[in-house]
């Protein structure tokens, strides 16, 4: 099926598929500690997006994780000058019960932010903790997409917790980022056993193996793309997925149309 791919052979030739858009869903902005970053402004990331065919990209700011005010002001500031392929994840730190409340009231108001953005293993707090009630009873309500970390192993934010918080709160759509890193047949076990979750791919498809363990577990349709940009260059992340074994109709759901479905974005 690779060979046979006209998607898989453009790419190779022209560096990027014209009617095979791509849509990241999984990204940062500005400079992290103790990691040299070449090409993490805005520029240079749009030069990378155009060179492979990035539709889209939706992030959520290196600074928001510790910082949720400066953090999240830069991502709209980013936003706000390039409305038309920047979106926002907004980012919650569950540490801060007080702060939480203030951030999902500015959140109802915002333009360009998707839904919400959390990182249980930097935090120290599991997926399933009770920290994050009040953003998951908002996007529950709101039927929003919350990001989330995920990895393997037990207590944090394995597919475990994530089967927990998906049952408690099922109008919420939750996204693995990292797809569960490492459990990836339980994981995708989980995103099959229920509508609103999805396995985000990055990391996850520098494996050997694991993007056909997703499909056969739980399908196309429920896998997004994703690089942590400006941690890996969407080259890398859109060969893993064209070199590895599946139908072209697999590749356009991982690569668009899922989150081009899940967000409602516009593809030219």
């Amino acid at each position: 099926m690779i060979g046979e791919s006209r998607i898989v052979r453009e790419f190779v030739e022209h560096g990027r598929v014209e009617d095979c858009p791509v849509i990241d869903t999984h990204g940062h902005f500005g400079p992290y500690q103790a990691i040299y970053f070449p090409r993490w402004r805005p520029e240079h990331v749009l030069e990378s997006m155009e060179r492979c065919g990035v539709r889209w990209l939706i992030m959520s700011g290196h600074a928001a994780l510790v910082d949720t005010s400066r953090g999240n002001q830069q991502i709209a500031q980013v936003i706000a000058e390039h409305p038309d392929r920047f979106l926002g994840w907004w980012v919650v730190n569950p540490h801060y019960p007080e702060r939480v409340e203030n951030d999902l009231l500015r959140f109802d108001g915002l333009t360009g932010f998707v839904g919400f953005k959390i990182h249980p293993n930097q935090h120290g707090v599991p997926l399933n903790d009770d920290r994050y009630t009040p953003l998951f009873e908002y996007a529950h309500e709101h039927e929003l997409p919350v990001l989330s970390h995920t990895w393997q192993g037990r207590g944090m934010s394995s597919f475990r917790e994530v089967a927990d918080v998906a049952e408690r709160y099922p109008g919420m759509t939750l996204i693995m980022g990292h797809a569960g890193y490492g459990d990836w047949e339980e994981s995708a076990r989980v995103a099959r056993d229920h509508e609103r979750v999805y396995l985000e791919l990055t990391a996850a498809y520098s494996v050997r193996g694991s993007l056909e363990i997703m499909i056969e577990h739980a399908g196309s349709r429920r896998i997004l793309f994703g690089t942590d940009s400006p941690w890996f260059n969407p080259h890398y992340g859109i060969g893993c997925v064209l070199s590895a074994y599946m139908t072209d109709e697999d590749r356009r759901n991982i690569l668009y149309r899922n989150a081009q479905d899940l967000f409602g974005l516009p593809i030219d």
